[in-house]
């Protein structure tokens, strides 16, 4: 499928979220996926993801996560001044502020005629832990969590007892949680920290622990696995086919 692009700057709670749109470029609705990104926001890797997974049928939508912190288009550089800038933001902005964005996703999906009315939501890294986070939303049909960092440690800031971790019994759609076991971000013992609240309080889930390190679907780098991420972009597409289509 062709794809067609386009920026749009959404009010938010906290100022307007540029978000960049890619949809099919043919007639139709279809369903959205939030992809929310890692700490450097819309880097080359992540927007070829976002084609790809637009160019099976959905509309994605790729906002800007730290767009309270930083100038609109702001893209961070995979070197040590981008991840420092990109962690400082990171433990900056409350959980609460990307809940928000969040509801200004979807009521932006909402008012689309080119979308059906259903949305899920993908991301990588700290995008895993926000597309986690967005299915406490319950107008979200379910989230593909990739190495969904900070979740199993609670270090991002919020208010008491409102942390991901003590939040998922509300959570009402369906996840899939993919980690590397490899990734020295959330290590064995994180991982079965998060498995057995989702356990516990009965969530509907399914986990895949590949031998990968951390950020393996980042095209650019040495830690990029192509067969591992092909595998990965199937399982994302059969997911969202099943929930969204």
């Amino acid at each position: 499928m062709l794809v067609t692009t386009e920026v749009q700057d959404i009010d938010t709670q906290t100022g307007k979220m540029r978000t960049y749109v890619y949809r099919p470029a043919a007639e139709g609705r279809f369903g959205t996926v939030i992809f929310y990104s890692e700490i450097f926001q819309q880097t080359a890797p992540i927007a070829r993801a976002a084609c790809m997974l637009a160019g099976h049928g959905f509309v994605v939508l790729v906002p800007e996560v730290f767009h309270e912190l930083n100038p609109p288009g702001t893209v961070l550089a995979y070197d040590d001044a981008g991840k420092d800038k990109g962690n400082q933001d990171k433990f900056a902005k409350p959980l609460e502020q990307h809940d928000s964005d969040t509801q200004a996703l979807l009521d932006f999906a909402a008012r689309q005629a080119f979308c059906n009315g259903k949305v899920g939501a993908m991301g990588v890294c700290i995008g895993g832990h926000l597309a986690y986070r967005a299915a406490l939303n319950p107008r979200l049909e379910g989230a593909f969590c990739l190495y969904a960092t900070d979740i199993h440690s609670n270090n991002l800031p919020c208010q008491a007892g409102n942390d991901s971790l003590s939040r998922t019994a509300d959570i009402r759609g369906e996840l899939f949680m993919v980690w590397g076991k490899q990734d020295p971000h959330v290590p064995s013992a994180g991982r079965q920290v998060i498995h057995r609240r989702l356990e516990d309080t009965g969530r509907h889930f399914s986990w895949l622990e590949v031998n990968a390190q951390h950020a393996f679907m980042r095209d650019e780098g040495d830690r990029y696995d192509p067969a591992l991420a092909l595998q990965m972009y199937q399982q994302a597409n059969a997911f969202f086919q099943r929930l969204l289509g």
